[in-house]
């Protein structure tokens, strides 16, 4: 079976960080979001999936240039404009030959659900389309799936108010599609799969759902990419945190060497070279290959990707730093604030919940 991974989008609510890279290639723990997802596929017996591109294509290409990841076989589905959710769909579909049954991920989404259940469940019912569900407490920023007792889906209600929602069963952005779908999508310009293709499968009632509550995080947000990366180093999501790193016992994670003179305190990771002096303090953080922090500085509850710099008595606290950002000695960086790459933020200087670009 293949499947089709949306990752065209622009991830405007990351930015500055994806000014220059593409929201799926930002690390989750070091390791790029889009390996994490297409390792999920794998290890459901997924070996081959078409990324549906639109948003600086070239940098997929250029970090995988032999097509493979995670024991996946790539293909490079480029659209030629934006053709939104559906349109994305049946594009990379038919670029990457699909001719039965097949899955759509968005590469933005971490989960565990078990895909073996829902295709299971996607033939026991004969469907022609299965949406994952996911339960939240809050629905109205998601699209809300009511069912009928046997799974087929009733209604397909996006982003409804919080009062007014019929369930709290959110789209969780995986679907078990047959190859008839895309028959239901225009062949040009923009489709939306959640306001044209699936209200017309639930019209013609082949659309079923199945409830899954596996971990699972939509990554679009700050503070969400930050949970993401949290969820993995304390333990909330179990799996790999990232090849080579080893628990120093307190669920501080090593990469290589690094030169440790302050306090490092759990659940962290610090990958390789990376630097803390004595009086410093970084506690429930990821610290990027390269990062320095200097006497006095505290970064607590951060992600630093590659090269970040933090100097003497500066303080960082639940905010991304970009692949060498720096942050002047005593400036005070406050929730929930990016630092978009090689950016700087000046001595003395207080942040408090603003994106900073180069």
């Amino acid at each position: 079976m293949k499947a089709v991974v949306l990752v065209g989008g622009e991830g405007t609510r990351l930015r500055p960080l994806t000014l220059s890279t593409p929201k799926q290639m930002l690390p989750i723990v070091g390791v790029p979001m889009i390996e994490r997802v297409l390792a999920h596929l794998r290890s459901h017996g997924i070996d081959e999936a078409i990324l549906s591109l639109g948003y600086l294509p070239d940098a997929f290409k250029e970090a995988y240039p032999d097509g493979h990841v995670a024991g996946v076989t790539l293909t490079y589905a480029v659209e030629p404009a934006p053709l939104d959710t559906a349109g994305a769909v049946r594009f990379a579909a038919e670029y990457g030959g699909v001719d039965d049954t097949f899955v759509v991920v968005n590469g933005d989404v971490l989960t565990d659900l078990d895909l073996g259940a829902l295709i299971a469940f996607h033939r026991e019912r004969g469907a022609e389309g299965t949406i994952a569900l996911h339960p939240v407490p809050d629905p109205s920023a998601f699209g809300v799936v009511p069912t009928d007792a046997d799974g087929r889906v009733t209604a397909f209600v996006e982003k409804p108010p919080r009062d007014e929602a019929p369930t709290n069963r959110i789209n969780a952005g995986t679907y078990i599609l047959e190859a008839s779908v895309l028959d239901r999508i225009a062949p040009t310009g923009r489709v939306s799969i959640e306001r044209e293709t699936f209200p017309a499968m639930v019209r013609a009632a082949t659309l079923f759902a199945r409830s899954d509550d596996n971990y699972w995080l939509d990554t679009g947000t700050p503070t969400d990419f930050l949970q993401a990366n949290r969820d993995l180093v304390a333990g909330v999501r179990p799996g790999e945190l990232a090849p080579g790193l080893t628990d120093r016992g307190d669920r501080v994670f090593l990469a290589g060497s690094s030169t440790l003179n302050g306090q490092v305190l759990g659940p962290s990771v610090v990958f390789a070279d990376c630097e803390v002096a004595a009086g410093a303090r970084v506690e429930r953080s990821v610290l990027g290959t390269g990062s320095v922090i200097e006497t006095g500085a505290v970064v607590l509850d951060c992600v630093l990707m590659e090269g970040s710099h933090v100097a003497a008595d500066a303080k960082v606290a639940g905010s991304v730093m970009g692949p060498y950002a720096t942050v002047g000695q005593r400036a005070d960086v406050r929730p929930v604030s990016v630092l978009g790459g090689r950016s700087t933020v000046a001595s003395g200087t207080l942040v408090d919940g603003e994106r900073v670009s180069d």
